[in-house]
């Protein structure tokens, strides 16, 4: 894979299966340690992807699918998550400050040591999901 960074970049109306940077979009794509930061990733099907490690600081993922991604130890400070579907994501340890997840589907997600400071959850379904040892938005940490 060649590595590259897509600051800011647009991917809206994006055709699955295209390469942006070297990143192929896709479900179950592999996008480990890809710069991603304030990508327009608004309805993208990234099913099964590996974004472990990546960075999606500011990203628009409004609406993405990411159910059963790995996104362990990836930071999304202020990325738009509203209304995306994440069941049964690898969030571990993953950076969510000030993350929108309104409406987000976490239920049955991996969110333990995941750090949601100031992260809005309103109308998130976490049914099932594992907190352990993660950093809620109001500063309390869930054993």
């Amino acid at each position: 894979m060649i590595q590259g960074t897509v600051n800011g970049l647009s991917l809206r109306g994006y055709r699955q299966g295209m390469y942006v940077n070297g990143y192929k979009m896709e479900p179950g794509a592999n996008l480990e340690g890809a710069v991603l930061e304030g990508a327009n990733l608004e309805r993208a099907n990234l099913w099964g992807a590996n974004l472990s490690g990546a960075n999606l600081s500011g990203a628009n993922l409004r609406d993405a699918n990411l159910s059963g991604a790995n996104l362990r130890d990836a930071s999304l400070v202020g990325a738009n998550l509203w209304g995306a579907f994440l069941r049964r994501a690898n969030l571990k340890n993953a950076n969510l400050w000030s993350a929108n997840l309104t409406g987000a589907d976490l239920s049955g997600a991996k969110l333990s040591g995941a750090f949601l400071r100031r992260a809005f959850l309103r109308r998130a379904d976490l049914t099932g999901a594992n907190l352990r040892g993660a950093i809620l938005p109001d500063g309390t940490i869930h054993d």
